[in-house]
């Protein structure tokens, strides 16, 4: 079996109901010869933030030196984030003898397995195969009678914030829910739970004293958030300091929660020393949970899928975008409490646009919005994610953008953003440009000019590659005389083909003529080809620019390309300040410029500096 199909017949594995108990996975687990007990773990379970608790806890043990690996579900983007090693998705031949395996034992059994019990037989395979030191092993659903509760003691239980979830299945109370999430409680473990409901604390305490397992349970008191903003967080707790690139409050109780985890795994012998958690605490990343995916317009996104996400994201919205009321990106499922969830975002929400998340459970966006509208709030409905993305980041250009309702979604959106975003981003700033008047974007010009003479760039450039204005850009046409007068090669690109651009020396004046895409070139038999090796100095344009001198040009890619080949030149990007933004995300193409020189500004990139 190959690794592309060990993937297809994981993820494709027919899906079947959910059937809590641990008979099925138990037999599996025997014909694929128990990998489970030769490894260790940390057992983590919870209604909210056992995924970020596992991600704190994961990094912290692979700073210190330990082989990990890391099971959570779901996955947003793709199956394999559910099983990484050291960090990164399962891969290669291990994964393959994995699945062929596992595949192999379910085909023998009569009564076959759920989806996620062949997921969770395959990761405990792959982990074995990868000779992991130690796992960190998230519940899919409950505790006691999930398929990962199939381990024999982890060396720590831990329970994340316990609240009312899959009651049909888990219990209709939180003493239910907490007796079952507290099945994963065995002896000879250590166990720590989040400081939440008193109840749920309770049941977890009582579980503890009957089984003889020492128990850790949170102190908030002890907690002190020192700074917060969209970047991250650094707070004290139990008087050592730290620092998560996590936002919102809730983040930090979370991180509270795997440090007394780390503690007790100190207690049993690991080898963990401070600095190792400090290091790997600031490391973490656990993505969509109020993960800032641009800051021009703010666009978020949290996998916030019930009523506690969406009290802990109301509260992170009023901490971190007090003077706000942001646009909502959203689409739930029709077997959530998604009445409840309104109630809590509407005081906060400026306007909604709908979505339909990925999942035979979704509701879909038209229906959703007419509830919402029936509930008093501004609400419109889109089919497609993109469409739906695009029109959410123009309605909050002067706000902020919460995408949220559903990590289905989450994860429909995270995959298409950064395409849609650019963009976007390149259609709204491109339109900004075309805005201003003829001859405001003179003056502009002019100002750039000066700015370049005065600068001192052009003394060591012999050789200078200018572009022919087009669109509302910024026009360095005046710059030429000067440049000739001072002694300098002036060149010019011309479009050749798709995706590739060279540099041509005009030989005659006024010999131009329309390129490819309406671009004023020289002309084909009045100009020679210079190769880009021998060019000083590159002056391109762009539709966005941002802080570290990153561009963004017109979409059709010649002048990332084209710079590659230029390596003996500097290049200077030349716009209208009106197009910077915070930040542009990448392509694996896309080159930083040394500069960006604008009618108000000449900005350098901050390494260079």
């Amino acid at each position: 079996m190959t690794v592309q199909e060990a993937v297809k017949f994981l993820e494709n594995y027919p899906a079947r109901e959910s059937r809590p108990g641990l008979e099925r996975i138990r037999i599996l687990m025997d014909r694929v010869g128990n990998p489970q007990r030769e490894m260790r773990y940390v057992h983590v379970t919870g209604s909210n933030g056992k995924g970020s608790t596992c991600a704190f806890l994961d990094s912290v043990l692979r700073k210190a030196g330990y082989h990990t690996g890391l099971y959570t579900s779901p996955h947003l983007e793709q199956y394999l984030e559910r099983i990484r090693v050291d960090g990164k998705m399962a891969e290669g031949r291990n994964l393959s003898k994995a699945a062929e395996q596992v595949k192999r034992a379910a085909e023998s059994m009569e009564d076959t397995p759920t989806w996620f019990e062949i997921t969770t037989a395959a990761a405990f395979l792959y982990f074995k195969y990868c000779r992991c030191d130690i796992v960190v092993l998230e519940v899919g659903m409950g505790g006691e009678f999930d398929a990962t509760n199939v381990i024999d003691s982890p060396e720590v239980a831990v329970l994340a914030n316990i609240g009312l979830e899959h009651t049909q299945i888990l219990g209709r109370t939180i003493r239910e829910i907490a007796r079952t999430k507290s099945g994963i409680i065995k002896e000879g473990c250590s166990a720590v739970c989040y400081d939440g409901d008193p109840e749920a604390v309770e049941v977890v305490a009582a579980r503890c004293r009957e089984l003889k397992v020492p128990l850790k349970v949170t102190d908030f008191a002890e907690l002190q958030v020192l700074k917060s903003d969209l970047d991250g967080q650094s707070f004290v707790y139990r008087g050592k300091a730290y620092s998560i690139r996590l936002s919102g409050s809730h983040q930090a109780r979370n991180a509270a929660t795997a440090l007394d985890a780390l503690e007790a795994l100190r207690e049993k012998g690991w080898q963990i020393e401070e600095e190792d958690i400090c290091r790997g605490m600031e490391d973490a990343r656990w993505p969509a949970r109020f993960e800032v995916l641009a800051k021009d317009p703010l666009f978020i996104l949290d996998g916030g899928h019930n009523p506690q996400c969406a009290l802990a994201l109301a509260e992170a919205v009023r901490e971190l975008l007090p003077a706000t009321k942001p646009v909502f990106l959203t689409g739930v499922l029709a077997d959530k409490d998604y009445e409840a969830i309104t109630d809590i975002i509407r005081p906060i929400a400026g306007e909604v646009i709908c979505l339909t998340p990925l999942s035979e459970r979704a509701l879909g966006a038209e229906q959703y919005a007419a509830f919402l509208r029936r509930k008093g709030l501004r609400a419109t409905e889109y089919a497609d994610i993109s469409e739906g993305i695009r029109a959410a980041l123009t309605a909050g250009r002067d706000h902020a953008v919460v995408a949220f309702g559903s990590l289905y979604l989450a994860g429909a959106v995270r995959g298409a953003f950064k395409k849609t975003y650019r963009r976007w981003l390149r259609k709204d700033r491109d339109a900004l440009r075309r805005k201003l008047p003829e001859d405001v974007r003179k003056e502009y010009s002019e100002r750039i000019i000066r700015h370049i003479l005065e600068s001192g760039m052009l003394d060591r450039a012999g050789t200078v590659m200018l572009y022919n204005a087009i669109g509302g850009e910024a026009d360095l046409s005046a710059i030429v005389p000067e440049l000739k007068r001072r002694g300098k090669r002036v060149l010019y690109p011309v479009c050749v083909s798709d995706g590739e651009m060279v540099a041509k020396e005009p030989e005659r004046e006024n010999r131009w003529e329309k390129g490819r895409y309406g671009i004023t070139e020289p002309a084909a038999g009045s100009s020679r080809e210079i190769e880009p090796r021998e060019i000083d100095l590159v002056f391109c344009p762009c539709t966005a620019f941002d802080r570290h001198c990153n561009r963004m040009g017109r979409g059709s890619g010649y002048y990332d390309r084209f710079l590659l080949k230029c390596t003996n030149a500097s290049v200077v990007t030349v716009a209208f300040d009106l197009q910077r933004v915070e930040e542009i995300p990448g392509e694996p193409w896309d080159m930083p410029t040394d500069m960006v020189v604008t009618e108000q500004n000449i900005y350098c990139a901050e390494s260079r500096l």
